[in-house]
């Protein structure tokens, strides 16, 4: 059976984690708690955004974690696939404006020749 490149996340690892870094870990859950609590953005659209975001950075446990909190706030499978095109556009919009570099890049060699 192959190792798979992401482990299952599990009480171990949980465990684990806490041990190596207790304090740091527990800040974490507390800012992480803060930053998804309802506010001027409630907490289910928190969650949609995290959703794109997780699919830019492409954090598996991330994606699985937020689809599952916002599918418990009541988001539903369309919201949850147009975040993700949302950020698909996005990814795929970064590509087309860093071309401006590309052609910057080759504006400045055909003049040194």
């Amino acid at each position: 059976m192959e190792k798979s490149l992401y482990p299952v996340a599990t009480l171990e690892i949980a465990k684990k984690r806490e041990e190596l870094a207790p304090e740091t870990l527990n800040a974490w859950r507390a800012f992480s708690r803060q930053a998804f609590a309802d506010g001027a953005l409630p907490s289910k659209m928190k969650d949609l955004i995290a959703i794109a975001v997780a699919h830019v950075t492409q954090c598996p446990y991330c994606i699985r974690a937020h689809t599952k909190s916002a599918r418990a706030k009541g988001a539903s499978e369309k919201e949850i696939m147009e975040a993700i095109w949302v950020a698909a556009e996005m990814r795929a919009g970064a590509a087309i404006a860093h071309s401006a570099l590309a052609i910057d890049a080759m504006k400045e060699s055909a003049s040194s020749q």
